[in-house]
Parts: structure tokens; C-alpha cells; sequence
């Protein structure tokens, strides 16, 4: 069984930046497909970035300029930088493999003055 574990959250002023990390318990295959996702209370969990095994990647529209995604397989980890931060980018942040039932624990953003 994956277990995945993200860290690097917390506090942070509108403009600021934070770095998530992901740590899997088991190995992340360069084949796999790793996303971001976020969610706020009340609201559906939406895809944040993706990074494909080709090293390719997507973004959430909202996000696209101020994020990026990477991974380091060695590490078995995956990245998540965050520039530029909103207050609408307030959500609790998941990790997640794509196309499997393995989900991170969610780590709390808080963007906020």
C-alpha cells in the first residue's frame, strides 16, 4: 500500500510563496502520473498541476505562470512551488497518484494579510 505525505504548508501574505513537498512511502515510478489537487469546504476538489512520466505538465488555468510542478524519483518526491499566492489559492492540498485511490492527507494553505 502507497502512503503518501505531504508537507510545506501554512501561512502565508498574499504575494508570498510556499513549497509542498510529497513524500511517498514507496517508490514513485517515473511512469506514474502524479497531480496536485486542492479543496475548500463546501466546494468540489479541483486538479491543481499535473506531471506526466515524460516529464510534461498541466495547469489549473488559475495557476498557470505562478506553479510548478517537479519530481525527484530518486527522492520518490513530488514538488509543488507556489508563487505569487491569492487568497483564493486558500485550500487544503492533496497529493495524489493519477488513476489510483492513493491520496495524501492534505496539508492546509492559508493565504491571507
Amino acid at each position: 500500500q502507497v502512503q503518501l505525505v505531504e508537507s510545506g504548508g501554512g501561512l502565508v501574505q498574499p504575494g508570498g510563496s510556499l513549497r509542498l513537498s510529497c513524500a511517498a512511502s514507496g517508490s514513485i515510478f517515473s511512469r506514474n502520473v502524479m497531480a496536485w489537487y486542492r479543496q475548500t469546504p463546501g466546494k468540489e476538489r479541483e486538479l491543481v498541476a499535473r506531471i506526466y512520466s515524460t516529464g510534461n505538465t498541466n495547469y489549473a488555468e488559475s495557476v498557470k505562470g505562478r506553479f510548478t510542478i517537479s519530481r525527484d524519483n530518486a527522492k520518490n518526491t513530488v514538488h509543488l512551488q507556489m508563487n505569487s499566492l491569492k487568497p483564493e489559492d486558500t485550500a487544503v492540498y492533496y497529493c495524489h497518484i493519477d488513476a489510483t485511490n492513493f491520496w495524501g492527507q492534505g496539508i492546509q494553505v492559508t493565504v491571507s494579510s
